[in-house]
């Protein structure tokens, strides 16, 4: 199971955001930009609106061009240019369920509509239609569109409705149409001549070619001379219903019927406030518009056929009006204004992007504002909602303009989660002016620190076990390495120190934005060469710097490219030298180079690309590289071409064009070989964001160059090329700035010579992995599974590499005496630095995982006492996990955090689990973390509920997924968190109706009140007789309830969390369904329990990895109080199906499933050590049965005699009361499995049987063995008094050899009576053989009496020739000792001769014992705690509970 818990590095200065698609839901407004980012606005049910963001969603790399939602579960579907598309939840946390690419044929989606739902539909989930198409590049020949069906939920190609070139030209909208008479769904494209064409969509088969059939075909000539000489359509719009097409021009919108291709009519704008010029000269233009839906706007009918439509136009000074539009019978038409919405103000600069989107009454207005810094654009969101219903009407009292809208809320990005606004350094970087790069660069005085704009980032882990630092590259060509994570906090800061610390160090020299960058560990050793790890930039300004990344000097400037520098590539692993010292950078205008660290020099060029290389991947043991040019502009041969060079030669090998090139640039990416540490194709750590890279479907690495395959290591889909995982060495840092690069001797990029090595590094757990998707903004990803993992680790390798840094640093700074002199590193210096690295990892993620500023004290206590910190220098924020290598992550502030607690039961649950496991491993390796472990704990399982009473309990399925989980300290974690959360999460139809006393009742007036209303109720019989039918319909209603739910698998959202499966749904269920029922049966309904055990039962036979051994558990735990009632007779069967699937797990497995050996031993020591011990004692005589008839139904080595043997051991010490009368079958039974005779069973189970024996002698002291292990005697524990005997066995031959008689002394018999007349009763009480072996004494608490059997020397040679019960040598009688008591339950015949039995005659003339209820008397009286203890060669000592009774001389 994964759990993985992401933290958000965010920079001080808030993303770009150009908007380029929109959607809105009732709860929530949705923003696309050209950076692929996606923005979610969480908004109120009702005014005022005050929208902010509140999550990014991280999943595309291109320019979003469509957000559809979805309903029920409510999601989203977004495209980009790429060919990506990805499906998010529309609720928090947003998580990202699917993200897949398109097929290349397809090309890129443009356009996006949600198709209804149909009866004839084979799949229950929503579909959409999705049109990709190149766009217009100018090419006179028509392009290849695509028009898809995919599934909507599993993101898969149901079919393709057309495939082929339109009859119509770019289409600029979509709508959806439905024929009444067959309910025909098809699509109709318009372009922007307002011509049409319809798409039936039909399932199985796609339409080929032009045969769509194209319903108008009309020039642009014909309604031109309304508008401007160029007649330029700004934007097209469809109806609904997909009848009526408008086109917007530049200062009218004219309106086409779709079918017959006639102007309906003509809406003009020419004189209104949207197009009239405004004072600072620039004339204002329409930009879009949409056809309204929904209500009073959607188009009603009226009784002469005509059709008014609502219709919204806007302008590109943001000002919009809407209009309703009535077209009957030609040539009737009208349109009338009925809102507007003022325009944007702009005293100077350049005016924002403007976009509208509907919310129910409401109008949204999207404004992309821009501002510049150092030269480069950028976009600042800008919300505002308009309500059409609500209108000012005072201000159109007296004009010919409709009534203006009145503004509910606005809203932008920058906020209080960015302290440190651009607003607050820069005022008029919202009006378009430049601002000085110089104002960037003063960061020596601080003044324009925080004005800078992340324009490149990267994290820096790889030579760490924890990431340490954050590198920085700005749009005015500063870099800045922001080290978060000290190691070694002592050193530097003395005693006391706590982490992480912030500490900086800037690179100059640029002179343009900062694109690229990359960290390098030099793999060469050379001693003319100082550095051992460089720091990689390219750069706005054409040029690459080389800096030494420990002692922050300039290597290397180089020109090589005349555009900017946009990717730097590292090699991968595996590469062979001297290539492995080498990186690839690609630059705007095509050229692809290869740079020697160790030269300084460019070694190959590899230029003519046709553009810019989107994409570059680089196999180092075949040594090719591979450069997709792909253009997001066209999809035929010219702009999709795939150059293969030869890195050896630098020749150009092979020219793929077309859409084949990128499903070969995908084959030849599954060939590389998986970086060591990084877990991706691309080498080392660089800045390229991850979403770039190919979503690559079921990969596994290739063998090695040593021809090691390591296709067994499984392939996580959630990496992303530039992951950065963290490897088990550490670096550390003394000063804080400069961190120790990792001993070259160990290091595992060893050029792949020795191979030993990487194999051991790939199969390696990196516990933290960094990527950052987007600049400014990185992830760190916390797996608990590979943190848990890290038990036990060494800190030698680190001390050594320490010293070794220390003494070679070049830069030497100021140590403690005595530092480098301990031989033991480390190990003088304070806390926290005196710990393993598994502490300091756990230190590192409490850090950024714990959600501080809500418990002040708790806050105080992990500082002071576990060293723990709030990270500072950058803002800190939570996210999630996405399917692919995608993130959602939350922006900065405590309310953002807390809104996803209060939302999503899978995220408390996940990020719970996390805090509690690792804050319980923290108090397991230090003691001083005693009590900030335990209140971290207790606030995440129960105080954090008290602090935020409407936080989500958490999801009770997702927790009992991890009850297996291989860490101890997980189990309990989740175990805790269940039982701490269950009674408030309680499923509805598990859940038990009780009936409610109202607050202003108490509970007598309650009791008062319901007492007669039951007495009415049961006098008359026909009303008795309703409610019993009207409660056998509840009954039957919630049996069918409770089935479903047991049942469902559909729509359970927390499977993606932990990559679940449906089966993994329905037995969650059943699991906690039935922990309910053992644990809480109070608060459930009774039926469950028969409900659930027979799916418990299924779910133990099933052999389920992750639950089957919590259903054995569960059963154990639950079968004496409820599963044993329910199965009745079935356990016996029950029994047999265990055994024999214990004998089909120890059987040996083969070689294509040694991955299920571990599964296969945790489920056998489930079965064996937990459920077996629990259905024995339900059923001992069953238990018997089974276990004597697998001795004829099993082979003799069989397991399973084995596992008997230690199941009766635990039944011994479990319950040794209930097997008291079955000691003659345990026996038997042990013997047989000695038996001589059989050879093979006695060598497989004489260890165990021999166990057995000495526990049943240890346990039972009606059983003894002598000293040698030679005899056995066993007497009566529960009988006939008339036939009470000791049995005596030869263990070695494994036969009875005499019977001794232990009857009632005669003259007495009549005494020798349980209650009720009974003669069944307690007899042997204790035994003991003499130290000589030679003779045997039995005790009997029942008559108190002593006896012993002496036979002299040839005692055994006689008792072995005879069978006939031998009486005893000598009778003693015991007299009672202080504290006795006749008169309890105890049988005794003092009792009887004393007359003390009066009150217990008195009791048996009011009822009669039968016998079951007289069995369970006196196993409940039996007392195993009576011993025989020989003081000399004659006398023996009686205690009880080792007091001493008295002693006796035989």
């Amino acid at each position: 199971m994964k759990c993985h818990s992401v933290a958000a590095l965010w920079s001080p200065s808030p993303p770009s955001h150009h908007i380029t698609a929109v959607a809105a839901t009732p709860a929530a407004l949705f923003t696309g930009a050209a950076d692929g980012t996606v923005l979610h606005w969480p908004l109120p049910p009702s005014p005022p609106f005050c929208p902010r963001p509140s999550s990014l969603l991280c999943a595309h790399a291109a320019a979003i061009t469509a957000l559809c939602p979805l309903p029920s579960p409510a999601s989203l579907l977004v495209s980009c240019t790429a060919g990506v598309i990805s499906l998010f939840s529309a609720s928090a946390p947003l998580r990202c369920l699917r993200r897949r690419s398109l097929p290349p044929w397809a090309g890129s989606p443009s356009l996006v509509a949600l198709l209804p739902t149909t009866s004839s539909s084979a799949s229950s989930n929503p579909r959409v239609a999705i049109l990709c198409h190149p766009h217009d590049d100018g090419h006179a020949h028509r392009h290849v569109s695509a028009l898809v069906v995919v599934d909507a939920r599993t993101l898969t190609v149901l079919h393709t409705a057309f495939l082929g070139a339109l009859s119509v030209s770019l289409p600029r909208a979509i709508a959806l149409t439905v024929c009444s008479d067959d309910n025909a769904v098809s699509v109709v494209l318009a372009d922007a001549q307002g011509r049409a064409q319809m798409v039936p969509v039909v399932e199985g088969a796609a339409v080929e070619g032009d045969s769509p059939r194209r319903l108008s075909v009309s020039s642009l000539s014909s309604f031109a001379s309304a508008e401007a000489p160029d007649g330029t359509v700004e934007a097209v719009a469809l109806s609904d219903d997909g009848k009526v097409v408008a086109l917007v021009l530049k200062t009218s919108c004219l309106l086409k019927c779709v079918v017959e291709g006639s102007v309906l009519g003509e809406v003009s704008l020419a004189n209104t406030s949207l197009c009239k010029e405004e004072e600072t000269g620039v004339k204002g233009c329409l930009s879009g518009g949409f056809f309204l839906h929904g209500g009073e706007w959607g188009g009603p009918h009226s009784e002469d056929g005509t059709v008014v439509r609502s219709l919204v136009l806007w302008s590109s000074n943001g000002g919009a009006m809407v209009y309703k539009v009535a077209v009957g019978t030609p040539p009737l038409f009208g349109c009338e204004a009925v809102c507007k919405i003022p325009g944007i103000s702009s005293e100077q600069g350049e005016m924002p992007v403007v976009q509208y989107c509907q919310m129910g009454n409401c109008l949204i207005r999207m404004e992309s504002r821009p501002y510049k810094i150092g030269g480069s654009l950028f976009w600042k969101p800008f919300i505002s909602i308009w309500s059409m219903d609500q209108l000012d009407l005072s201000i159109a009292m007296n004009t010919e303009s409709p009534p203006l809208s009145k503004v509910l809320g606005e809203g932008s990005l920058q906020g209080e989660e960015f302290r440190s606004e651009l607003s607050n350094s820069l005022p008029n970087s919202d009006n378009g002016v430049e601002i000085s790069s110089q104002m960037c660069s003063a960061y020596i005085n601080g003044s324009g620190k925080h004005g800078r704009t992340v324009s490149s980032s990267m994290v820096l882990s790889e030579d760490s076990y924890a990431p340490y630092a954050i590198v920085y590259g700005f749009h005015n060509g500063d870099i800045e390495v922001i080290r978060f994570l000290n190691l070694l906090p002592a050193a530097q800061f003395g005693s006391g120190g706590v982490y992480p610390h912030i500490s900086e160090r800037f690179f100059l020299g640029h002179k343009g934005a900062i694109l690229c960058l990359a960290a390098h560990h030099m793999h060469a050793h050379s001693d003319s060469r100082s550095f051992r790890r460089a720091l990689i930039s390219g750069s706005l300004d054409c040029t690459i710097r080389v800096w030494d990344l420990d002692g922050g000097s300039l290597l290397s400037v180089m020109h090589h490219h005349v555009a900017a520098v946009k990717q730097i590539i590292l090699p991968p692993a595996s590469t062979h030298q001297p290539w492995d010292d080498c990186f690839v950078s690609v630059g705007e205008d095509g050229l692809v180079a290869l740079v020697s660290l160790q030269t300084m020099r460019v070694e190959r060029m590899f230029p003519g690309h046709s553009c810019y290389p989107s994409m570059v991947a680089w196999d180092g043991v075949k040594g090719y590289i591979a450069c997709l040019c792909r253009s997001l502009h066209s999809c035929n041969d010219v702009g999709s071409i795939l150059y293969i060079w030869d890195v050896k030669t630098g020749a150009r090998d092979r020219i793929i064009r077309g859409t084949t090139s990128q499903s070969v640039f995908e084959h030849f990416c599954r060939g590389i070989s998986k970086n060591s540490v990084t877990g991706g194709i691309l080498g080392g750590t660089t800045s390229a964001s991850s979403l770039l890279v190919p979503i690559l479907k079921g990969t596994q690495s290739p063998a090695n160059r040593n021809g090691m395959n390591i296709s067994s290591i499984p392939t996580n889909h959630h990496n992303a090329a530039d992951s950065i995982a963290l490897s088990v060495s550490a670096a550390h840092d003394v000063k804080g700035k400069t961190p120790a690069p990792v001993d070259r001797d160990n290091s595992a990029y060893s050029s792949g010579k020795s191979g030993s090595a990487q194999i051991t590094n790939k199969r390696r757990k990196y516990p933290i992995k960094c990527s950052c998707p987007y600049p400014g903004i990185a992830s760190l990803r916390f797996d608990l599974t590979a943190i848990m993992s890290a038990q036990g680790m060494s800190n030698s390798n680190s001390d050594r590499q320490l010293r070794d840094h220390l003494c070679g640093d070049a830069n030497k700074e100021t140590m403690p005496p005595g530092a480098l002199n301990n031989t033991s590193g480390i190990l003088e210096m304070d806390s926290p630095s005196r710990e393993s690295l598994e502490g300091q990892l756990l230190r590192f993620s409490l850090c950024f995982l714990h959600l501080w500023d809500v418990d002040c004290e708790l806050d105080k206590l992990l500082v002071d006492e576990m060293q723990v910190c709030k990270p500072e220098g950058c803002h800190i924020a939570t996210g999630v996990v996405g399917d692919r290598g995608s993130f959602t992550v939350m922006f900065p502030g405590k309310e953002a955090t807390l809104e996803i607690w209060k939302s999503s039961a899978e995220f408390c649950a996940m990020r719970s689990l996390s805090i509690v496991s690792l804050a319980q491993r923290m108090i397991t390796l230090s003691r001083s973390c005693t009590n900030a472990g335990s209140a971290l704990a207790a606030f995440y399982t129960r105080h954090f509920a008290e602090k935020v009473p409407d936080i989500k309990p958490p999801s009770l399925q997702l927790l009992v997924s991890f009850w297996q989980h291989p860490s101890e300290h997980v189990r309990m974690a989740a175990r805790s968190l269940f039982h701490c959360s269950a009674p408030h999460s309680v499923p509805l139809p598990l859940r038990v109706q009780r009936n409610k006393i109202p607050d202003h009742l108490s509970l007598s007036d309650h009791m008062d009140k319901l007492i007669p209303e039951m007495q009415s109720a049961s006098v008359s019989s026909y009303g008795q007789f309703k409610v019993d039918d009207e409660n056998l319909d509840r009954d039957d209603d919630d049996t069918s309830q409770i089935s479903s739910w047991l049942e469902s698998f559909e729509n359970q959202e927390w499977l993606s969390w932990i990559g679940g499966t449906s089966q993994d749904a329905v037995a969650s269920n059943i699991i906690v369904a039935a922990a309910f029922v053992v644990w809480y049966p109070s608060i459930v309904k009774v039926k469950l329990a028969k409900l659930v055990v027979n799916q418990l039962i299924k779910l133990v036979m099933s052999m389920n990895d992750r639950y089957s051994s919590t259903a054995a558990e569960l059963l154990a735990e639950g079968m004496e109080s409820t599963w044993k009632i329910c199965l009745g007779t079935d356990i016996t069967h029950f029994l047999s199906d265990v055994l024999f699937q214990i004998e089909c797990l120890s059987s040996a497995p083969s070689s294509n499933v040694i991955y299920k050996t571990a599964v296969a031993v945790t489920m056998r020591e489930s079965l064996v050590g937990t459920l077996l011990p629990s259905l024995a004692m339900a059923d001992i005589m069953g238990f018997f049965g089974v276990i004597e008839s697998q001795i004829w139904a099993t082979s003799s080595d069989s397991p399973v005699h084995v596992v008997s043997l230690k199941t009766l051991i635990r039944v011994l010490r479990g319950s040794p009361k209930a097997l008291a009368p079955y000691l003659d079958k345990a026996i038997s039974y042990i013997l047989h499995t000695m038996d001589p005779s059989n050879l093979i069973m006695r060598k497989a189970c004489i260890i165990s049987s021999m166990m057995a024996l000495r526990e049943i002698a240890r346990v039972f002291p009606m059983v003894a063995l002598n000293e040698s292990m030679t005899r056995l005697a066993v007497g009566d524990a529960i009988g006939e008094i008339h036939s009470a005997t000791i049995r005596v066995y030869d263990i070695e031959s494994v036969t009875k050899i005499r019977i001794l008689d232990a009857c009632g002394p005669p003259g007495l018999p009549s005494f020798l009576k349980g209650p009720s007349d009974t003669t069944t009763t307690i007899l042997i009480t204790a035994l003991s053989f003499s130290p000589d072996g030679e003779g045997l004494v039995a005790f009997s608490e029942n008559g108190l009496m002593i006896r012993w059997w002496s036979l002299g020397s040839a005692w055994w040679e006689r008792l072995s020739r005879s069978l006939s019960p031998i009486q005893c040598t000598k009778l003693i009688y015991v007299p009672p000792w202080e504290g006795f008591s006749p008169n309890s339950a105890r049988l005794s015949i003092i009792s009887n001769i004393l007359g003390h039995d009066k009150h217990q005659n008195s009791e048996s003339k009011t009822r009669e014992l039968d016998e079951a209820d007289n069995l369970k008397l006196l196993l409940h009286n039996l007392d195993l705690s009576y011993r025989l203890h020989w003081v000399g060669g004659k006398t023996i000592k009686l205690t009880r509970h080792d007091q001493d009774l008295g002693t006796f001389q035989l």
